[in-house]
């Protein structure tokens, strides 16, 4: 059993793993020695052969090739979901998506897979310089509040690893959709809903499956919520960016 103490979503968390895959992942995100965790997750065997079930169902869905993954990388997944899990009842929703930050202030684009998310981001990251961060490019961590909304950078950051461990107040979510022009307009959050339920983790435990879809509105209540048709030209980024920040100044 490999343990560890790690900072994510401003959450003292405690991980107990059968493989030391999911600690090395974390290191960067490695809590102080007199941290008191809010929670400790620990995995078991059985929690790996789900994941296991689950991505071999995924890949079907998507239509692609069956992969054997191994089982440490399993754990992976086995442990993030039981973080997002524990996280819904502290104000945490785990989000698909790839976020970028520009001045401090942080945007989310969201989508099925393979739809561009991470090539739009990229365009944002050419458009903008060095004002740009990434915050994560797959599965950030969002605390809610009746204050507003901040997204984290975590560990689980897509093939790429493209992360920072930082935070910055959400300013908008923007749906991708493919598109042979560049076109994009601000939507209310209830044309947005389906796609965000899609796109969060949703606890199987009933009692945190709609704690989660709380946390849903009131995220709806201080984000702006956009939908972008877009190809993969650099023009793409200079039309969502002139729409979701008006007062950007490209580089």
């Amino acid at each position: 059993m490999f343990e560890g103490k790690y900072i994510l979503a401003e959450m003292c968390i405690g991980i107990r793993s059968l493989y030391d895959e999911v600690q090395r992942m974390c290191d960067d995100y490695r809590a102080p020695d007199d941290c008191v965790p809010d929670f400790v997750v620990e995995t078991t065997p059985d929690d790996i052969a789900a994941e296991r079930e689950q991505s071999e169902l995924t890949r079907v869905e998507e239509g692609l090739p069956p992969y054997a993954f191994d089982e440490p990388y399993l754990e992976t997944l086995a442990v993030y979901r039981k973080i997002a899990a524990a996280g819904v009842p502290r104000g945490r929703l785990l989000m698909h998506g790839s976020v970028i930050a520009v001045d401090g202030r942080a945007y989310m684009f969201t989508a099925r897979s393979g739809t561009g998310k991470s090539t739009h981001v990229r365009l944002w990251r050419q458009l903008f310089g060095n004002r740009a961060v990434m915050v994560n490019d797959d599965k950030p961590l969002l605390r809610v509040t009746d204050e507003g909304v901040r997204i984290y950078g975590t560990p689980w950051d897509g093939k790429h690893r493209l992360s920072t461990n930082m935070s910055a107040p959400l300013q908008a979510i923007c749906i991708l959709t493919r598109a042979k022009e560049n076109t994009i307009r601000e939507i209310k959050p209830s044309e947005a809903v389906t796609m965000l339920i899609q796109q969060t983790y949703r606890p199987e435990e009933t009692s945190l499956l709609l704690d989660s879809f709380a946390l849903l509105d009131t995220l709806g209540k201080h984000v702006r919520f956009y939908l972008l048709g877009c190809n993969m030209n650099p023009d793409a980024a200079v039309v969502s960016s002139n729409a979701m920040i008006p007062d950007a100044q490209h580089v």
